[in-house]
């Protein structure tokens, strides 16, 4: 008495980033179907994969002064008030 078996066929999709379109194959719409992914893919691969390997983001780096030698320094985070904000060599100590 199991669920019916899935009647897939290979899909036509529109990729969002290059307007090209893509074959959304019946395997990968049963592994999406096995994972219960919910939405169909939305990007081709070749621009899934630009997206993903983008490297590192640039992180915001903030300058401050240390709370405990009073050196000028930079936090890759905003501080918060009335939290202690160390340069890296006090961090280390």
């Amino acid at each position: 008495m199991g669920n019916p078996p899935l009647m897939l066929s290979d899909k036509v999709l529109k990729c969002r980033d290059c307007s090209a379109e893509f074959v959304f194959t019946a395997g990968e719409q049963l592994f999406f179907h096995d994972k219960e992914f919910k939405n169909d893919p939305r990007r081709c691969k070749p621009c899934k994969a630009k997206r993903t390997s983008g490297g590192p983001k640039a992180r915001s780096e903030t300058r401050t002064i240390c709370s405990a030698c009073g050196a000028d320094t930079t936090v890759p985070f905003k501080p918060t008030q009335g939290r202690p904000v160390l340069c890296r060599s006090c961090f280390r100590k």
